[in-house]
């Protein structure tokens, strides 16, 4: 099951429904982080862009890759700003504020030798939902400064008296050595994870830019997303105010067959900054609704 961690933090609503995954592995004495597909060849010689579907692992481990021929597009401009902060609320159905939950851009920094961004997520249940479903989760990724591209996916899982602590080291080639705290995860190149993708989607200009497609690691499985513009000035209202928005749809495909069991729809305001103001998600067993309360 998708589990499309802290994306907007709507997802963490989604992997809510499908923590028995996790809380089984920890079960079974720790979670490992599975190595999701090869890298595939470049297509006729030219550059591997993030929005090609990643390729089944069992003909991708067969094909070689070329480094230099990959090629990630992102805004010249960055709108991305260190100690930015997002503080949500999420509402399930008719239930209200079920969780809290906060983005963060941390800060811009050296690591693994280049320059990344430092991105955090934190999300917390509040009552009645807590009394059944007591839920305490940080993120934090390190991603290209330049491309949002991961480096390294971390969650720090606390979940009904459970905690789970997994490190990922990204590798996009051939296997690289994770340190003694960390779990190495072999991925496509330009594979970004659920914060990275999210900041990303930041840096796309939507009004010369109509759709976007990226792998995504979520820490347990490879996806490909792909967003596409469905509106531009579209009104919204949430609690921190009115905001004309860029409506943006969000598929997500496992092995190339489209996932049936949720469906996104991110609101971006039509501003340089691009905020992330609402999330509209569709579930087979709830829809929710995560939305901007203040931006800091």
């Amino acid at each position: 099951m998708v589990i499309i961690a802290a994306l907007v933090g709507g997802a963490v609503l989604w992997q809510m429904h499908n923590r028995s995954e996790v809380s089984r592995a920890a079960a079974a004495g720790g979670v490992t982080a599975p190595q999701p597909v090869a890298v595939p060849e470049a297509k006729d010689g030219g550059a591997f862009e993030s929005r090609e579907t990643p390729a089944p692992a069992a003909d991708a481990a067969k094909r070689p890759v070329d480094k230099k021929k990959i090629a990630v597009a992102t805004d010249a401009v960055s709108p991305l700003r260190a100690g930015e902060t997002w503080q949500y609320s999420a509402n399930v159905s008719k239930l209200s504020s079920v969780a809290n939950l906060r983005l963060k851009v941390a800060e811009k920094r050296n690591f693994l030798g280049k320059s990344a961004w430092h991105l955090q997520a934190f999300a917390h249940t509040e009552n009645p939902l807590r009394m059944v479903f007591a839920l305490d989760d940080q993120f934090d990724s390190y991603s290209d400064a330049g491309t949002l591209v991961s480096m390294q996916y971390e969650m720090h899982l606390n979940e009904k008296g459970q905690t789970v602590d997994s490190v990922q080291r990204m590798s996009p080639a051939v296997r690289e050595p994770a340190p003694a705290n960390a779990t190495a995860a072999r991925v496509l190149p330009g594979t970004r994870d659920p914060l990275g993708m999210m900041q990303y989607l930041r840096t796309v200009d939507w009004a010369k830019t109509p759709e976007v497609r990226s792998p995504v690691y979520d820490g347990h499985k490879l996806y490909d997303v792909h967003a596409r513009l469905q509106a531009s000035g579209e009104p919204v209202t949430v609690p921190a105010g009115n905001f004309n928005t860029y409506k943006i749809e969000l598929q997500v495909l496992d092995n190339g067959a489209e996932m049936k069991d949720a469906h996104f729809i991110l609101y971006l305001s039509n501003t340089d900054a691009r905020l992330p103001v609402l999330l509209e998600a569709v579930m087979p067993f709830a829809v929710a609704r995560v939305e901007l309360v203040k931006a800091e």
